[in-house]
């Protein structure tokens, strides 16, 4: 007669496979969609870089907003706080390697994280929100007063990152910068796709569930979010870390509100609670506001505006989200 643990055993072994074979096809669909790019945007590489850099900063932003349940619009301040971190090394202590300057930027970034979090959640709902946005303020206006380390508002430049691993320059066409910038989104992607499926993914989760129920079992949930808090900001910081490294230059705008808020636009757009639509929701936003800023240089906020709204009412669970749960509904009726 088959125990427990054997029941057990047997269900989630497929759960198990399902979840490693969703995981590689994610990080497949990474590289195709990077190997697609180069190949159609041989010229414009600086933009799939970008685009790579805040695919980072979104994600970070969903392990908060997503799976904690955090409400911020200053995510941008650990973002920025990583790539001041890394530029800050590379120009006033003479850490040019890369890989040096990008772990300047995670530990910039955890910093950021761990002192955000520590703030906003002291802090439940609108007041919360309130003060990410006082955070993101008091961030951007610090950096811009600490002008002889950080250039003020003429940006922090003379940026010079040492050929990656000794051996790939960083040139003007910036075939480098996006394959690190790939390479690192690859990494962090499975990594945080393992740790949302952890114990203390499951943990948050919850919190943002039933945080009470969680409380009575014994588990903190202010000390929960603080260590998400603390590795979001890393994750913040690895984006920040690459687009100072590829355009060699760091400006107030990575500390601005409005990075703020078109990050979670991007993840709202995508699919909270889902690495993969926090990734979807950057690439569509990103490239949908490239096309039609050049189309129409005087009204494309309004395109923009209205691609929101149609997603809103239509895909309220996001692009990816939206997508999942049709295709959810069809392998059920097909069974």
């Amino acid at each position: 007669m088959a125990t427990m643990n054997d029941t057990v055993a047997t269900t989630t072994a497929p759960v198990k496979r399902r979840s490693f074979g969703r995981d590689l096809a994610g990080l497949a669909v990474i590289l195709a969609l990077a190997a697609i790019g180069y190949l159609l945007f041989p010229n414009n590489l600086a933009l799939l870089t970008r685009i790579t850099a805040i695919a980072l900063l979104v994600l970070s932003l969903d392990l908060v907003t997503g799976y904690c349940g955090v409400a911020t619009l200053g995510q941008a301040a650990l973002f920025g706080s990583g790539a001041y971190a890394a530029g800050i090394a590379a120009v006033h202590f003479g850490i040019t390697d890369p890989l040096l300057m990008l772990v300047s930027g995670v530990l910039g970034g955890a910093f950021a994280g761990l002192v955000c979090g520590v703030v906003i959640l002291r802090a439940h709902g609108l007041p919360q929100l309130v003060l990410s946005i006082a955070l993101i303020h008091l961030f951007h206006e610090f950096a811009n007063k600490a002008s002889s380390w950080t250039g003020g508002s003429d940006g922090l430049a003379g940026i010079a990152p040492d050929p990656l691993l000794g051996l790939f320059a960083f040139d003007l066409w910036g075939r480098t910068a996006y394959g690190f910038g790939i390479g690192l989104l690859a990494v962090v992607f499975a990594l945080l796709r393992l740790i949302v499926r952890s114990p203390f993914g499951m943990l948050c989760r919850g919190i943002k569930e039933d945080p009470i129920r969680i409380r009575a079992m014994g588990a903190s949930p202010r000390v929960a979010i603080v260590k998400m808090y603390v590795l979001s900001g890393a994750v913040a910081g690895v984006g920040g870390a690459l687009n100072a490294i590829s355009t060699q230059v760091v400006g107030l705008d990575s500390l601005s509100f409005t990075l703020s808020a078109e990050s979670l636009v991007m993840l709202v757009l995508g699919g909270t609670g889902s690495l993969f639509g926090a990734l979807a929701g950057t690439i569509v936003f990103m490239f949908f506001e490239d096309i039609v800023s050049a189309a129409n240089p005087f009204h494309w906020l309004t395109m923009v505006g209205a691609l929101l709204i149609a997603v809103v009412l239509f895909a309220p669970r996001g692009l990816y989200g939206t997508a999942a749960a049709f295709v959810a509904r069809r392998r059920e009726a097909g069974r």
